[in-house]
């Protein structure tokens, strides 16, 4: 048998419309996200880098844009993505190292605590840095 016939006949794979919605499942999908979103920090910082050394001028202009709130909105989630893509990485190396928390409930209260940890930190790190 060839053809849409045959195509039809195979199992389909699980995809978002079957399996149910969980924190781990949203863990991974937003360190996928943050992964993506820390690209977008090194241009930030390179930026901010470039305008350090043109000028005192181009260095004060880029200190007003990063000084107003989208600037700060910007920062702190890109704090947020860091601090998540971190402490999740660290996750997989527990996971890949010793091979602890793969029970389903332990998988999901890191996956959620992961989430908090991310948000606190960077709410820290953003408080420390306005500190200085």
């Amino acid at each position: 048998m060839s053809g849409p016939q045959r195509a039809a006949a195979r199992p389909l794979s699980p995809h978002l419309q079957i399996w149910r919605y969980h924190v781990t499942m949203l863990a991974s999908i937003t360190h996928r996200i943050t992964g993506a979103a820390l690209y977008f920090g090194t241009f930030l910082i390179a930026a901010w880098l470039v305008a350090l050394a043109i000028s005192p001028e181009t260095y004060g202009a880029m200190d007003v844009v990063l000084a107003s709130i989208p600037g700060k909105v910007i920062l702190f989630l890109w704090a947020v993505a860091v601090m998540f893509h971190l402490f999740n990485g660290i996750r997989h190396l527990v996971w890949d190292g010793p091979g602890i928390g793969f029970s389903p409930k332990v998988a999901s209260n890191v996956s959620a605590a992961i989430y908090i940890l991310a948000i606190l930190s960077a709410a820290a790190l953003m408080f420390a840095a306005s500190a200085f």
